[in-house]
């Protein structure tokens, strides 16, 4: 796969707490230079992602809500994605409320991400299920909930506390999903290797930053 190629399956992500507004500005340029699919940004950032992007629509904007506990009120999720959404952003990653789905209250759960999703609307909203605390079976029943609640999109990890994306990981996700949904691996891809076998296993985006440092490992074009 080429360096063009792999960065359309890239989302460049910044979302520590200490991001500055100069270092939002740098994910931007490079995202822009680099042709990824998407910058992935907590919320207050996206106005700014959003000015900086200006007519280059084909990087889209990807907003976190809840991030990184999950843990907020839905209608305070709700309101997070429908501002976001009046900013600019194309995509909503959600933390779905974890403990909620380990203490078996799985119906919360559904209406947590249903509401999200219906305050959306045409917005795809991809659902955070930190799979390095969930097993086997829960990561596929995890999935399916969030599928049925209206999630276009199914991803691994938030990268903040429960580590992040495995390759059994990403199969089990998409072999709970089926082809049509999608996977994102997120958090721990650092090498050009690491993206190819999430990919081979069934990711249709990589959530990532050191996204430089993985397209530099990635030929300019086919051999």
């Amino acid at each position: 796969m080429t360096r063009q190629e792999l960065a359309r399956f890239l989302d460049h992500t910044l979302l520590k707490p200490d991001a500055t507004v100069r270092d939002i500005e740098q994910l931007v340029a490079d995202a822009l230079t680099w042709n990824t699919y998407a910058v992935c940004v907590n919320s207050a950032y996206v106005p700014l992602v959003s000015q900086l992007r200006g007519h280059h629509t084909d990087l889209h904007i990807a907003s976190t809500v809840g991030f990184p506990l999950g843990q907020a009120l839905t209608a305070c999720k709700v309101a997070e994605t429908e501002e976001a959404i009046a900013a600019g952003a194309d995509e909503i990653d959600l933390v779905w409320n974890l403990g909620f789905f380990l203490s078996g209250r799985h119906k919360e759960v559904e209406k947590d991400i249903q509401a999200v999703v219906n305050a959306a609307k045409a917005i795809p909203v991809k659902v955070i299920l930190e799979t390095g605390r969930l097993s086997p079976e829960q990561m596929r029943t995890g999935a399916q909930l969030a599928v049925g609640a209206g999630a276009k999109t199914v991803k691994t990890s938030t990268g903040f506390g429960f580590g992040g994306a495995t390759v059994e990981a990403v199969r089990i996700l998409r072999e709970a999903v089926g082809p049509d949904i999608g996977v994102k691996a997120s958090g721990g891809v650092s090498t050009y290797n690491d993206a190819l076998l999430m990919i081979a296993a069934g990711a249709t985006r990589i959530g990532l930053s050191k996204t430089g440092q993985v397209l530099a490992e990635a030929p300019a074009q086919q051999s």
